[in-house]
């Protein structure tokens, strides 16, 4: 199998001197994009755009996740935070036409057409969720159930071009690793008070919690110290941590049954990587408790 070098190709894209000067961009998706490029490369004939189709993979996303950064606040703000706000939507905007057009030059129109829809369908369940939110419709779980759904849905476009004795496992752990990602997301929310409102941790404590602690939320009166003793209630940290656990655990069992050594010990490798960041996190926590 190819060595996986998507990150180095894709920062002749992202490292950009104004970028980098005047605002910040999203996590590079390495996870799905190095799951993506194992089951591309690892065909029974390795697909010539193996590298190709994970590195447009990799900018749409990016593209994607930059525009998500973007502050909707329609208030006056600061010279330097409108110059950010600016950046990132042509960052956003410069990442996607980076996909048309290296797909354009690789005679790759098919996968232009399949991309662009993944992206329409990312759209939508993005507005469904928002709507929802706005209502107060969703539950913890839903929640979660679609942010997983958000992260993975572009990388189902790649599915039809596997073999098909890889569809399944593909499948499964490319839920698996948007699982994985997402609850990892959640745990660092849960370290910044400011970042709980929409959290996992704040639709939890919307489910379960007083009618005092709901109006508290709802009226968005919440402040650092309501939120951080919410958070030591609910064992909000606790929970997520324990389920990163068995996300992971889902994840490397899974994998561990593939057949090719080779992308058995590449998916490991990944799975690996969640576990890290847990276990300090889990055990100062522990300590806070």
């Amino acid at each position: 199998m190819k060595p996986y070098r998507i990150p180095e190709l894709a920062k002749k894209y992202t490292d950009h001197e104004m970028i980098q000067t005047h605002t910040e961009l999203p996590e590079f998706p390495d996870s799905r994009i190095r799951l993506l490029f194992a089951f591309l490369a690892n065909q029974r004939t390795p697909l010539l755009h193996s590298e190709l189709y994970s590195l447009v993979a990799a900018l749409v996303q990016l593209g994607m996740d930059t525009h998500d950064m973007i502050d909707s606040d329609s208030g006056h703000v600061p010279e330097r935070e409108m110059r950010s706000r600016q950046l990132k939507v042509l960052a956003g905007d410069y990442f996607s036409s980076r996909f048309y057009h290296l797909l354009a030059q690789a005679g790759q129109v098919d996968m232009i057409r399949r991309i662009s829809e993944g992206v329409c369908e990312v759209n939508k369940l993005k507005m469904n969720l928002y709507v929802k939110m706005k209502q107060l419709r969703v539950t913890a779980e839903d929640y979660l159930n679609q942010c997983i759904q958000l992260k993975t849905e572009l990388f189902q476009a790649f599915t039809d071009i596997l073999d098909d004795k890889a569809v399944r496992d593909w499948l499964v752990l490319l839920q698996g690793f948007g699982r994985c990602e997402v609850i990892l997301d959640e745990l660092a929310r849960s370290e910044k008070p400011e970042r709980f409102g929409g959290s996992w941790g704040y639709w939890h404590v919307l489910d379960e919690g007083s009618e005092e602690e709901k109006q508290g939320l709802a009226d968005k009166t919440a402040d650092s110290f309501f939120v951080d003793a919410l958070l030591a209630k609910y064992d909000i940290r606790s929970q997520l941590a324990d389920k990163l656990k068995n996300a992971v655990a889902h994840v490397q069992a899974a994998a561990s049954r593939l057949e090719s050594d080779k992308l058995v010990r590449e998916l490991l490798q990944i799975g690996e990587s969640f576990r890290r960041p847990l276990m300090p996190a889990a055990s100062v926590h522990g300590e806070r408790r």
